[in-house]
């Protein structure tokens, strides 16, 4: 028997946490993005969290929270140090918004 259903699906945009309905969404995926490149270094270079906590110079339970991208503690700034303190040389580019709603957007991309 050959029955086909159909799904009901919804396009999201290309931010999770605003599909979502999260107020803050912008910066929700902002540190997610910077936390995710943290994240690959660490494995990279195949860190244990004690050590990753001397390196970033904060203490070990912060890492694993880093790790597991409970991030309310950490501010952007504060990821962005993360990154430097990786050898990573951080690039901010500002320039002109390319929607017609008025607001401009960040976006993260990460060259590896």
């Amino acid at each position: 028997m050959n029955t086909k259903h159909e799904i009901a699906t919804t396009r999201g945009s290309a931010n999770v946490f605003a599909d979502l309905g999260y107020p803050d969404a912008a910066d929700r995926q902002t540190k997610t993005r910077l936390a995710l490149a943290v994240n690959n270094l660490l494995k990279v270079r195949k860190l244990k969290q004690r050590e990753a906590a001397l390196l970033l110079h904060i203490a070990q339970p912060k890492v694993s929270a880093l790790k597991n991208y409970r991030l309310d503690q950490f501010s952007v700034e504060r990821l962005l140090a993360f990154l430097t303190a990786l050898n990573q040389d951080v690039e901010i580019l500002i320039r002109p918004g390319q929607t017609a709603s008025g607001a401009g957007q960040i976006s993260v991309s990460a060259v590896q």
